[in-house]
């Protein structure tokens, strides 16, 4: 088969706690949903959720949504870690494509969704990053950042494409339930593209604009 690997990294820290952690919590089943009810999509894709706050963890290894009945949810507390996220996000990667090439599977680029409402509280976390970005499975990294989350740095974490929330007078957990929908409608049309390519060819399907977000430079600092 043609798997393209989805990863949910999200910030847990402390400043996620209440309403921002909530949304996520309620748009997660939307999500699962979505995807494990089409046939097509579940087929196609698999789907990885890290929570990271001091340190990173894997709440759900990768797996066919459709093999699932619940995703765990996220709960908030600590710092924000970007190191161990991007550490243990590589770590995962490199393991879940030998794992799926050895299944015989086609294993197509990794696709990592991150998300922050706050910058990094650790030091190192930019060679963490580099290591990332320059493995062999490197993956496509979409950065959304909420509440406090720096424009720059956003921008610098993202290798594809990068969201900041841009209207201050909406709630961050207005932000998060469109940034759901973004991550939802982006493995369901990637998983379509894989289908409808040839010879194996597709597109990822990720949004230009999404409400409440303004798009930013991919400019490295």
């Amino acid at each position: 088969m043609q798997i393209l690997p989805f990863y949910l990294v999200c910030d847990e820290s402390g400043s996620m706690a209440g309403p921002s952690i909530d949304s996520i919590n309620t748009a997660l089943p939307e999500l699962h949903k979505e995807i494990s009810t089409n046939p097509t999509v579940a087929d196609k894709t698999r789907f990885c959720l890290i929570g990271f706050s001091d340190d990173a963890t894997v709440l759900q290894p990768l797996v066919d949504l459709s093999d699932l009945d619940t995703l765990p949810a996220l709960s908030a507390g600590g710092l924000t870690a970007y190191g161990e996220a991007f550490r243990t996000l590589l770590r995962c990667i490199e393991n879940d494509v030998a794992r799926l090439k050895a299944q015989g599977h086609e294993v197509y680029r990794p696709v990592a969704f991150f998300l922050s409402d706050g910058g990094p509280t650790d030091e190192g976390w930019m060679q963490a990053h580099q290591d990332l970005n320059e493995a062999r499975y490197r993956p496509n990294i979409i950065a959304f950042g909420i509440g406090e989350a720096d424009r720059a740095t956003i921008g610098h974490v993202a290798n594809f494409r990068a969201f900041i929330q841009d209207d201050k007078n909406v709630s961050p957990a207005a932000a998060l339930r469109e940034f759901a929908a973004s991550l939802t409608r982006s493995i369901v049309r990637s998983a379509g593209s894989i289908t409808a390519g040839d010879n194996g060819v597709f597109s990822l399907a990720v949004d230009d604009t999404v409400p409440g977000f303004s798009t930013v430079s991919l400019d490295k600092l």
